[in-house]
């Protein structure tokens, strides 16, 4: 595991379509039947966003009780420390959020895959 490491929110960087094409394919090949993706409005990815400094979002691989595959969306700080909500339950003021709730491709897939 990494250590004494800090995120000033310009961890990641593009890759060509070549690539996002040839990797999709292979998760596709490999896991046929299984979602592809996941879609996530503005708004949720903007509250998590603007949360306190907050240098960018993590992305937990999660099943649910129906055993989905889902992501759970969470801001997390400088220190990687994740901005979890004080309370175990859904708080709508709450200052730090946790986003599910994705839209599943399929289902709701455009015509422009990376196919």
């Amino acid at each position: 595991m990494a250590k004494n490491y800090t995120f000033n929110g310009s961890e990641g960087e593009p890759i060509d379509l070549q690539t996002a094409r040839k990797w999709t394919a292979n998760y596709r090949r490999q896991f046929p039947d299984e979602t592809r993706a996941h879609f996530f409005g503005f708004e949720i990815l903007q509250k998590i966003l603007k949360q306190d400094q907050c240098m960018g979002i993590r992305i937990y691989y999660a099943l649910n009780e129906k055993g989905e595959k889902q992501l759970i969306l969470v801001g997390a700080t400088a220190d990687g420390n994740n901005q979890l909500p004080a309370a175990q339950e859904f708080n709508a003021g709450d200052p730090n959020t946790i986003a599910d709730a994705s839209y599943p491709c399929p289902s709701f897939c455009a015509g422009n895959d990376f196919n």
